[in-house]
């Protein structure tokens, strides 16, 4: 039961890794159309903040997945090292 969840995890990272470089491009995709507003809006302090904000929200929504699937990767791999560790019960016997 655990090598088919440390299997199912492991599968779920790798997908995970490639649904971060599309999170990134999206990121980048997203961020070009506030700065051209910004740039067409002759920089009114308005405008200034309106796009801080948006690319502030743009930021978090690509930043905060990273952060989550290393912290994820860092869990599934204590968790592998620690269930390697164990001696199991069947060398004891």
């Amino acid at each position: 039961m655990s090598a088919t969840l440390s299997t199912l995890l492991g599968a779920f990272l790798k997908i995970g890794w490639l649904a971060l470089i599309f999170n990134e491009v999206r990121g980048a995709v997203l961020a070009v159309p506030v700065l051209y507003a910004m740039y067409n809006s002759g920089g009114s302090a308005m405008a200034m903040w309106v796009g801080f904000c948006s690319l502030a929200g743009i930021a978090l929504s690509v930043i905060v997945p990273i952060v989550a699937a290393k912290r994820i990767q860092k869990f599934a791999d204590e968790k592998l090292f620690k269930r390697a560790k164990q001696p199991s019960l069947a060398a004891a016997n």
